[in-house]
């Protein structure tokens, strides 16, 4: 077998592994969507399933108001003493001086749970990793934030112990342990033993194509004791900028049973239009930072290698004692929401999905107008991941507005800035009609465009139901509609799927971590709570890849240009 990267397609990034037994299993960030902490399973790192979302109750996430791109950040999962434990960020503030944060440690006797109710570690730093040593002490190293504008913002390594017996970090014994090099911005740190030596793994340069993963070693703990790897760093894209992998990095080590070794890392796959260059701008990473897994090898004088160099490979070799794993070939998703619960696939902002939203199940997802897609606090979007470049997504929905205040209908999303929907909503004549709306850039909150204007189309009378569908072709979507399901008209609306990529948000402000989704959304901003049912979703993902014959497949290439 082969590992084709990515193996975690589509925002799954800031991948923390571990292996326990004969399972490897990666919990990623999740940001502002909720619930928060994706974990996934395999026997082979190749086939990957989501096992569990792990902070599924406010109980044990509140992120009511969080700015876009806060949140959860960078969980590191661990297994020690029969159990495991999760330290997770929830960051409040996203640009400024300020970073207000604190860090969570939950654990569990199973993946499944039940986890236990977060315990406040500090708030010293995001990205916290908890390390096991094999004297039975434990310690958690951290990111440092220092608010300060005469000083670097990311203030270094910190390690301090964590007593077990009260559940409390030992402050007194924080040090910084490792400053970073000249690139600066290090961060997301794991600690290893490997040895009898300590190894620490950190990431630097900031989650662009500037981004690398550098390694130090140490014999102890001691305050500034690392020593960082000689002809690194251990891993980049920032000089491989015609890879088909970039912006690898903040990552984790991982060995097999058969004592081979592979690191997870977070990566992008970046596209550009055709009258751009193909390095300035080095591209658009609409299905955000995804994880990619590269063998390591250890060289004579013990330092860790990525086989292959460097900038990584695309296809690697699979782990000689790989147990073969049963997952989905992709992952297109078709819902009939006859459940009483959302599939695990799906996600809303910041809290979970409530009656307050709406509710599922008997066949229908109802959704009640809130605030617009611009809201931080109270908005009723159920939605999921862009996973493939190439993608169909369709919906049936049922809604009679209160006036051009509500909407409800399809919509690909970024974040509250930018987005883009189809809808039925109200002309000022009381006729309900299709728009597609646009918000992007120009404002912290975005500059919003009605696209049909005067020119809306009005829904006959009787018509129950209108059909909405998005054709995603990488660098660009149109939308549709129908009000048969069968005869689809274009809108003549294409967007440039760029908008809703980190690249792109980053020239905006400095939020820019997530990725594309798609989904559901229901808006009625007059407060009367309009509602709308949707009879169906349906997400069918089409290939990674256009050949040249124009037929959609995935291309064995090491080129990320075709």
């Amino acid at each position: 077998m082969q590992i084709q990267n990515p193996v975690l397609p589509g925002f799954n990034s800031d991948p923390s592994i571990i292996r326990v037994d004969e399972t490897y299993y990666i919990a990623t960030s999740t940001f502002e969507w909720f619930p928060g902490v994706r974990i996934h399973a395999s026997k082979d790192l190749v086939h990957w399933n989501l096992v569990k979302n792990v902070l599924d109750t406010t109980m044990m996430l509140d992120m009511k108001g969080n700015p876009s791109s806060g949140g959860v950040w960078a969980p590191d999962l661990s297994y020690a003493d029969g159990k495991f434990w999760l330290i997770f960020t929830d960051v409040k503030i996203t640009d400024g001086n300020f970073k207000d944060m604190k860090n969570y440690l939950t654990t569990a006797e199973t993946i499944e749970g039940p986890w236990s109710d977060p315990i406040m570690v500090n708030g010293v730093g995001f990205d916290a990793a908890l390390f096991h040593d094999d004297d039975g002490r434990k310690y958690l190293a951290q990111q440092t934030w220092d608010h300060r504008e005469y000083h670097h913002p990311f203030n270094g390594i910190t390690l301090t112990e964590f007593d077990t017996v009260t559940m409390k970090l030992k402050s007194e014994t924080a040090r910084t342990i490792f400053a970073g090099t000249d690139v600066k911005l290090v961060e997301g740190p794991h600690l290893y033993k490997v040895n009898g030596e300590y190894f620490l793994f950190t990431a630097e340069g900031g989650t662009i194509f500037t981004h690398q993963e550098v390694v130090s070693r140490s014999k102890s703990l001691d305050a500034m004791s690392f020593v960082v790897e000689p002809d690194g760093p251990f891993i980049t894209n920032f000089d491989t900028p015609n890879s088909y992998l970039q912006k690898q990095g903040h990552g984790a080590l991982v060995s097999t049973p058969g004592g081979e070794w592979y690191y997870a890392s977070l990566t992008a796959r970046p596209w550009h239009h055709e009258n751009e260059s193909s390095t300035d701008p080095r591209g658009w990473s609409t299905l955000g930072r995804e994880t990619a897994i590269q063998k390591v090898e250890w060289d004579e004088s013990g330092w860790p290698r990525v086989i292959g160099g460097h900038g990584g490979q695309t296809f690697v070799e699979a782990p000689k004692d790989a147990i073969l794993t049963d997952a989905p070939a992709d992952h297109s998703q078709h819902d009939e929401f006859n459940d009483a619960t959302l599939d695990i696939n799906w996600n809303t902002l910041r809290e979970p999905f409530t009656e307050k939203m709406g509710s599922t199940g008997n066949g229908k997802l109802t959704l009640i107008g809130q605030g617009s897609l611009v809201n931080t606090f109270d908005l009723s979007l159920v939605a999921r991941r862009w996973q493939a470049f190439y993608f169909d997504v369709e919906t049936k929905v049922k809604f009679n507005p209160y006036s051009y205040q509500a909407m409800a209908g399809l919509t690909n999303y970024y974040n509250h800035s930018h987005w883009s929907c189809i809808f039925i909503t109200k002309n000022d004549e009381g006729q309900n009609v299709i728009e597609v709306g646009e918000n992007k850039g120009g404002l912290r909150n975005g500059l919003y465009t009605s696209y049909l204007r005067d020119n809306a189309p009005v829904i006959p009378d009787n018509t129950e139901y209108v059909y909405f569908k998005s054709e995603n072709r990488q660098e660009s979507y149109t939308y549709f509609y129908s009000f048969d399901g069968d005869n689809w008209i274009s809108t003549g609306v294409t967007l440039d799927a760029a908008v809703l990529s980190d690249d792109y948000v980053v020239r905006e402000y400095g939020g820019f971590f997530t990725g594309a989704y798609v989904g559901l959304a229901a808006v009625d901003y007059s407060g009367y709570a309009s509602t709308a049912e949707f009879d169906y979703f349906d997400y069918k993902e089409l290939g990674d890849h256009k050949a040249a014959d124009g037929t959609l497949s995935w291309q064995k290439s090491e080129s990320r240009f075709y």
